[in-house]
């Protein structure tokens, strides 16, 4: 019979070998009661997505999305979805700063308002805007008067609703940017004599470049995908103001193929969008 080797049970002990690959072992066996529900929620998601690839008609698909309706109403999406991160950039990327480098009082309050479209149920911020500015709205009245400007149930309507539910993902993204980037290179501009609007310009804004950049597309996809505020504020008129997810719900209705279609590109562009912010996502993880 053997003695057990005491000095390498104190070396093991010391250097953690096999008692490391036992923990190891340990970690990676995985319960099964943590196992099969998230096996079960990973079905959950992804079987939508998977019944969509299978029933899209792939022999048809060039002549669907090539169809007068589909193109109109994807050129439209594209156009609109465009403005709206327009917008959202040259609003949202002050805004986001003025949250991140300021202090004011409410600051907490405002930020929570900014992000309230966030959870917000997308219907609610259509009629939100309809009374704010729709003909008889708080604004949109004296914009109908006094230069006539109507937005309603047109194409800026569109990109005012997109904008609407796309900003503050933009202010989000920002802000978090902001926050991470050291001041420090702002108050060595301003000590050399630059203004804190040039300083902004000129140090911070090519500084936070990647965040904007991240914070654009996905305000870009979230207006691209946007329903509830869109058929509320602006309508469902082919050519004006039927974009795509909106094209989509009527073609279901009439022509599934064109619907399965449609649905095929806005879930393209989405997993476009998740593949090109990955490596942003791990870092910043």
């Amino acid at each position: 019979m053997t003695e057990p080797d005491s000095s390498r049970a104190a070396a093991d002990t010391l250097t953690g070998g096999p008692l490391r690959g036992r923990v190891r072992g340990r970690r990676s066996a995985v319960p099964v009661p943590l196992l099969v529900p998230a096996l079960v929620g990973l079905v959950f998601l992804l079987l939508p997505l998977l019944a969509l690839l299978v029933r899209t008609p792939w022999r048809s698909l060039p002549e669907q999305l090539t169809s007068p309706e589909v193109w109109q109403a994807l050129r439209l999406s594209l156009l609109c979805a465009t403005a709206a991160t327009a917008v959202s950039l040259v609003l949202g990327v002050p805004l986001a700063w003025l949250l991140a480098r300021t202090e004011f009082p409410g600051r907490g309050l405002v930020r929570a308002l900014v992000t309230l479209p966030l959870v917000l149920p997308p219907v609610v911020g259509g009629v939100a805007l309809l009374l704010a500015l729709g003909r008889n709205g708080v604004v949109g009245q004296w914009l109908d008067s006094w230069f006539g400007i109507t937005l309603p149930f047109t194409t800026a309507g569109v990109v005012v609703a997109e904008a609407f539910v796309a900003m503050p993902f933009l202010v989000i993204s920002v802000e978090g940017t902001l926050r991470a980037a050291d001041p420090r290179y702002e108050e060595a501009a301003m000590t050399l004599g630059a203004s804190r609007f040039t300083a902004f310009r000129r140090v911070t804004l090519p500084l936070i470049a990647p965040g904007v950049a991240a914070g654009a597309v996905l305000a870009w996809a979230r207006a691209l995908g946007e329903f509830g505020a869109t058929i509320t504020f602006a309508g469902n008129f082919p050519g004006r103001t039927q974009t795509m997810p909106l094209a989509v719900y009527l073609a279901l209705q009439s022509d599934p193929a064109a619907a399965i279609a449609l649905s095929l590109v806005l879930l393209a562009v989405s997993i476009a969008v998740l593949a090109g912010l990955r490596d942003r996502w791990m870092t910043a993880s």
